[in-house]
């Protein structure tokens, strides 16, 4: 069973303080970000249902630090155990009331428990769907700036878009969630180094890299990023992968990526007052990622864009990505602060891999992942079905 990776706690100095601040000038923070982002909606015309999310989203993460938001969510694995057992027991009833979905059986059959640790004895691979039975794999990275643990809506989103996908093509396909460790415990290149033992993992477990996706959102497109790049140029503190010769990994997906430790293009300064970002929420992410930044720069300065891929000649450090990738999918949200550094992503991508089927999805109505927004409220929205839709085409 994979462990609750281990926190910093609170002292109870720290919690009296937290509880007396959420009373207080944090109430009015949410109630502040809820009538902006919910306005500027309204102006732009786009639907207001999940801005109200995208406001407490932002009030979390702009007022609260890393040990607080860790301290008030559970842990990855603790979700992961949770969803589990809530989605198997809904179907139960479902079933046993007489109004079953068509999926309802297929959960109960196919959604069990199965957890493995990885080689560091820290992180961890958590299961969606039967790996014993799969013929398609995902390997999924969470987002949260590195600094949050995963959230249910993570894990409906790989039920809806995947494991879903799979009945309907009569062909299992199982979800890999890794557990990695949270920041500031961990700091990059170490998530790097624990994804790259999870992607080598599943190659030993005999997953061919033609039957793979790789993914995330937000922080975990930035680590679906680091894999790419670890696979073109691998980096010296990360186990290095090796590929079966002449075979490539299916697909790629990024969803709403962070890619760019900058917080001063065109799409922050429009954004930043609707999305559940901002330029000072980013700038702390950046600090809590790197410490020191000395690692970063320096990787930087000798144009290597293993950790923020957009900040360095991104066409030229992916060049010949193709060899090892064939398909890559990025999808943003025209009204999140990342619409910028995400398109510079996937256009330096395509500009110098031809051989790559690079799609490029810009949603009007959307801020910052939204497809995991679709999650949190179980429903099958326009973001759902288009990653649907593009892992069909990847894998049928």
């Amino acid at each position: 069973m994979a462990r609750a990776l281990r926190k910093n706690p609170l002292r109870l100095w720290e919690r009296l303080y937290l509880v007396a601040h959420l009373l207080t000038i944090d109430t009015a923070h949410l109630l502040l970000n809820a009538i902006t982002c919910v306005s500027l909606a309204i102006l732009r015309g786009v639907p207001i249902r999940h801005y109200f999310r995208v406001a407490y989203n932002r009030f979390a993460l702009g007022c609260l630090s890393p040990r607080e938001i860790q301290h008030m969510s559970p842990s990855t694995a603790t979700i992961y155990r949770e969803w589990i057992a809530s989605t198997r027991a809904a179907s139960q009833a479902r079933i046993d009331s007489g109004h079953a979905t068509p999926d309802d059986q297929y959960i109960l059959d196919h959604l069990h428990r199965h957890e493995e640790i990885l080689s560091d004895g820290e992180s961890s691979i958590l299961w969606v769907g039967d790996r014993r039975r799969a013929l398609k794999f995902v390997l999924f990275f969470h987002g949260g700036g590195f600094i949050a643990p995963m959230q249910d809506g993570h894990l409906e989103w790989c039920l809806r878009s995947y494991i879903q996908a799979g009945r309907l093509h009569h062909q299992h396909v199982a979800v890999a969630v890794l557990q990695y460790t949270l920041a500031p415990e961990a700091r990059y290149p170490v998530q790097l180094s624990q994804a790259a033992d999870a992607l080598a993992y599943l190659l030993k477990l005999g997953v061919r890299p033609r039957d793979l996706v790789i993914g995330g959102d937000s922080a975990g497109a930035n680590l679906a990023a680091q894999i790419m790049s670890h696979l073109l140029h691998p980096h010296p503190d990360a186990r290095k992968i090796a590929l079966p010769l002449e075979e490539r990994i299916a697909g790629v997906f990024a969803v709403s990526p962070w890619v760019s430790a900058r917080t001063d293009d065109q799409s922050m300064a429009d954004n930043a007052l609707i999305d559940m970002l901002s330029p000072v929420i980013m700038e702390k992410a950046v600090q809590e990622l790197f410490g020191n930044h000395n690692k970063y720069n320096a990787e930087k300065k000798r144009g290597q864009g293993w950790a923020m891929p957009a900040d360095v000649d991104t066409g030229a450090w992916y060049k010949g990505l193709g060899k090892f990738v064939e398909r890559v999918y990025v999808t943003l949200g025209t009204q999140e602060v990342f619409r910028d550094q995400s398109i510079v992503f996937a256009e330096g991508i395509r500009r110098t891999n031809p051989d790559i089927d690079v799609v490029l999805e810009e949603a009007y109505d959307e801020a910052h992942d939204f497809i995991l927004l679709e999650g949190k409220r179980k429903e099958d929205g326009t973001a759902t079905r288009r990653m649907r839709k593009w892992i069909e085409g990847v894998f049928w």
